[in-house]
């Protein structure tokens, strides 16, 4: 990720970026260290594969610590009151339909670092969220896909 880029969230997501950060810095970091610990009271390093292991979940630890930093850092946080209530933007939760008859799906159009399609979030840089943003109830967008073109209606904007 690079430093300088804006980072689209919403307060519950920053909320959560916060608390794993905390969750890294603190709980994950001592375990690491006693991991550590015990490998290095084993002895032999050079054939040590706990050694070997708890270092390399120490470098992802410290990776993801810079990652959530970062992102808190360059963070924007996606105000919904001064959005237009008539147009698709991120932040807006959208129920979509697709064309011709398929069954009804909403979804929240939130930044990449929120994206949770299990949990009806879907990135505003998604194929779908992309289509919908800047769209107005009754609708349709072209989404393209690997078997084709889907077409979707705009149901409604919450």
């Amino acid at each position: 990720m690079t430093h300088n880029k804006e980072v689209l969230l919403t307060e519950e997501g920053l909320a959560k970026i916060k608390a794993e950060l905390d969750m890294f810095r603190t709980k994950k970091r001592q375990e690491v260290a006693q991991r550590l610990k015990e490998a290095i009271a084993q002895g032999d390093l050079s054939e040590n594969a706990e050694y070997d292991a708890a270092k390399e979940e120490q470098a992802f630890v410290e990776s993801r610590i810079v990652t959530l930093e970062n992102m808190i850092r360059n963070a924007k946080i996606i105000n919904q009151d001064t959005q237009n209530k008539h147009l698709v933007g991120v932040g807006t939760k959208v129920t979509i339909q697709e064309i011709p008859e398929g069954d009804q799906e909403t979804y929240t159009i939130v930044g990449s670092a929120e994206s949770d399609p299990i949990s009806g979030k879907i990135s505003n840089e998604s194929p779908i969220g992309a289509e919908l943003i800047g769209k107005r109830e009754g609708e349709v967008i072209k989404v393209p896909a690997p078997s084709g073109t889907i077409e979707f209606k705009i149901v409604s904007i919450h």
